[in-house]
C-alpha cells in the first residue's frame, strides 16, 4: 500500500466514523477490531491495514472497500441485502477462476496479463472480491421479485 493509499484510507476512515458519528468505542464493537487498534489507524501510526479488515470497516461504516481505499469517490451505501452460502461460493469459484486466468500460461498473461508480486495479488484479490460481492448484492436487490424479498420494516 502506497503512502498515497495509506493517507487516503486514514482520511476516509475517519471522516465516515465522525459524519456517522460512531466513537471508536462504537466502531470497534460494529467490527471487532480493538479500539486502541483503530485509533492508530487514523493516527497513522501503525502503516498497513490488513485487507480483510477494510472490508469489515467499509461495512460497518455502510460504504465499500473501494470508496476506503480511494479508488472511488462516491460514498455508496453498501445495499443490505445479505448474501447466501450459495452466493459466497459462486463468488469464491469465480474469483478463483479469474486468479487463476493469470496464470502465466493462460490467454490474459499473454497480453501482459500477469501479476508478480505477492501484494499485488492479495491487493487484487480483494478489490476484485469486493466488487463481486457488491455487484451480486446489487444485482440481488435489484432483481429479486418484491414477493420473494424479505425486507425489515
Amino acid at each position: 500500500m502506497s503512502e498515497k493509499e495509506l493517507t487516503d484510507l486514514i482520511e476516509r476512515i475517519k471522516e465516515r466514523r465522525l459524519k456517522l458519528e460512531m466513537s471508536y468505542q462504537d466502531l470497534s464493537d460494529a467490527t471487532g477490531i480493538s479500539k486502541s487498534t483503530l485509533q492508530r489507524y487514523e493516527t497513522g501510526y501503525i502503516k498497513k491495514v490488513p485487507i480483510n479488515q477494510i472490508e469489515i470497516l467499509a461495512k460497518a461504516l455502510h460504504t465499500t472497500p473501494s470508496y476506503l481505499m480511494g479508488w472511488d469517490n462516491t460514498v455508496t451505501e453498501a445495499p443490505s441485502v445479505p448474501l447466501t452460502p450459495r452466493d459466497e461460493r459462486q463468488i469464491a469459484a469465480d474469483l478463483e477462476k479469474m486468479l487463476a486466468d493469470l496464470d502465466s500460461k493462460n490467454s490474459m498473461a499473454a497480453m501482459g496479463g500477469t501479476v508478480e508480486d505477492d501484494e499485488d495479488r492479495e491487493l487484487l484479490k480483494a478489490s476484485l472480491q469486493a466488487t463481486m460481492r457488491l455487484a451480486k448484492k446489487i444485482a440481488k436487490e435489484k432483481y429479486t421479485p418484491k414477493k420473494y424479498r424479505h425486507e425489515e420494516e
